[in-house]
């Protein structure tokens, strides 16, 4: 049995970790001396706060600097890009392929991360294997989410069906009390969620992408076409820093200790370091940036995942959904921070 301390202390890092936490969505950017990219307050998003930083510390006179805007889930960075509130942010890779093929101008330009989802059951749960979570309640975020589509894929992985398995839509801050307080036996989802229970002593990981899923990608580096259109040195520029912070992420600790430090300050994240720097460390490729090459069949092989749980309802030709040319032509940012 865990104390009341132990409770309240999963609670208030999970309070830390939630998106709801400190929502700023401020347009910004009104003179055009700036470029406003939305993102979520997770760590599938931390080049984002790491190019920003890297940027304005290195950027010259009359440089159009990236301005990061925190945003408090999906559905609001996807409005945002449909009205053209902002020009550019992570977003979930099939909800961009969706969008594109309703007409949407935007196109992917960047992945900003692999791995990162985990399924997390209570410590002392019998469930050790992941077909033991036959009959058992377990929370995603939304049925469109990758962590869904990783679910979905350990399920066929043990030639078991959906049905087999009482799926519940539940806010990832909200999965880690719902799991202490046994409302869900386990609850899939992406960083910092896992962690904040992980820490905590209540929870532990039952599956990682980092093992079942490596090359998995959720969130992309999003931009309207018009920005394409009208200013592709920016969005070169951008792309180039998000790829500079990827490798310089990965090449040591030491730089993952000083992400922690600038994603966790009121600009950025706004969230308690203790919880970032335990997904940086335990283990150390719980989420990883250095390889954020675009592979068409890894596209691909997503949107088939997609189809089939019905989300995306027929297949999106790739040149829809993806500019391919920033990548190619990108020079990695040296960040110095």
């Amino acid at each position: 049995m865990l104390t009341r301390r132990d409770f309240v202390k999963g609670a208030l890092a999970v309070a830390a970790a939630s998106p709801l936490a400190s929502l700023s969505c401020s347009r910004g950017g009104p003179d055009g001396k700036t470029l406003v990219v939305g993102g979520l307050p997770v760590t599938c998003n931390l080049t984002l706060p790491v190019a920003c930083a890297a940027q304005a510390a290195s950027a010259g006179p009359g440089t159009r600097r990236f301005e990061y805007s925190k945003y408090s889930g999906w559905p609001e960075i996807k409005e945002s890009l449909m009205s053209g509130r902002i020009q550019a942010g992570y977003m979930l890779a099939p909800l961009v392929m969706d969008l594109a093929d309703k007409g949407i101008p935007v196109k992917i330009v960047s992945l900003g991360h692999r791995s990162g989802a985990v399924i997390m059951v209570r410590t002392e749960s019998p469930v050790q294997q992941f077909k033991q979570l036959a009959g058992k309640r377990i929370a995603i975020p939304s049925r469109f989410a990758v962590d869904f589509l990783f679910l979905r894929k350990m399920l066929a992985r043990e030639n078991m069906s959906v049905d087999a398995l009482e799926i519940v839509e539940m806010p990832p801050p909200d999965m880690p009390a719902a799991l202490y307080a046994s409302a869900v036996d386990a609850y899939c989802t992406g960083e910092p969620f896992g962690a904040a229970a992980q820490s905590a002593g209540y929870a532990r990981p039952l599956r990682m992408t980092r093992d079942e899923w490596p090359k998995y990608i959720c969130c992309v580096l999003t931009v309207r076409e018009e920005l394409i259109r009208d200013d592709a040195p920016l969005v070169q520029d951008l792309v180039n820093h998000v790829l500079g912070a990827g490798a310089w992420l990965d090449a040591q600790q030491q730089n993952r200790d000083k992400a922690v430090a600038i994603a966790a300050g009121r600009d950025f994240f706004n969230q308690d370091p203790k919880i970032l720097q335990f997904v940086m460390e335990h283990p150390t490729d719980r989420v990883t940036y250095g390889d954020l090459r675009m592979i068409r069949q890894e596209f691909q092989d997503l949107m088939e995942l997609s189809m089939q749980a019905g989300t995306i309802h027929h297949e999106i030709p790739y040149e829809k959904y993806v500019d391919e040319r920033f990548a190619r032509s990108a020079q990695p940012a040296a960040i110095s921070l």
